[in-house]
C-alpha cells in the first residue's frame, strides 16, 4: 500500500468515525440501550485512533521500511473494518454472533503495530 493510498483511507476513516460518533451520541441515544451504546462508543473509539495509526504510519514510510509499514497500513485499516465494523453491526442489530468476528479485527490491530515496531527495528 502507498502512502498516498493509506492517507486517503485513514482520512475516510476518520471522517466516517467523526460521524459515526455523533450518531452514536444524538442519534442512537434514545434508540439503544446503555449497553449497545458502549459497544458503538467503543467502535468509535478503536476506529478514531487506528485511524491515527494509519496517518502516523503513512507519514512514517517516508523514513522507515516502506514495504513493511505498507503492509501494516492494510491490515490496520482491514483490523478497523472487522474490529468497528463488527461492533458497529452488534450494537445496532443486537446479533451476538458478530462479537466472535471482533477479536479478528484486534489481532489485526497488534500484528500491524507489531509490523511498525519491525519496521523501526529494521531500518536502525
Amino acid at each position: 500500500m502507498t502512502a498516498r493510498l493509506l492517507l486517503i483511507l485513514a482520512s475516510a476513516s476518520m471522517f466516517i468515525a467523526v460521524a459515526a460518533g455523533a450518531f452514536g451520541a444524538h442519534g442512537l441515544k434514545k434508540i439503544l440501550d446503555a449497553d449497545m451504546l458502549a459497544v458503538w462508543h467503543t467502535a468509535v473509539t478503536y476506529q478514531i485512533a487506528h485511524s491515527l495509526g494509519m496517518f502516523a504510519i503513512a507519514l512514517l514510510m517516508q523514513k522507515l521500511a516502506p514495504g513493511i509499514l505498507g503492509w501494516a497500513g492494510g491490515i490496520m485499516f482491514a483490523g478497523i473494518v472487522i474490529f468497528s465494523g463488527s461492533l458497529y453491526l452488534l450494537a445496532l442489530t443486537g446479533t451476538r454472533i458478530l462479537g466472535a468476528i471482533t477479536p479478528i479485527g484486534g489481532a489485526a490491530f497488534l500484528l500491524a503495530w507489531a509490523m511498525v515496531g519491525w519496521a523501526a527495528y529494521k531500518s536502525a
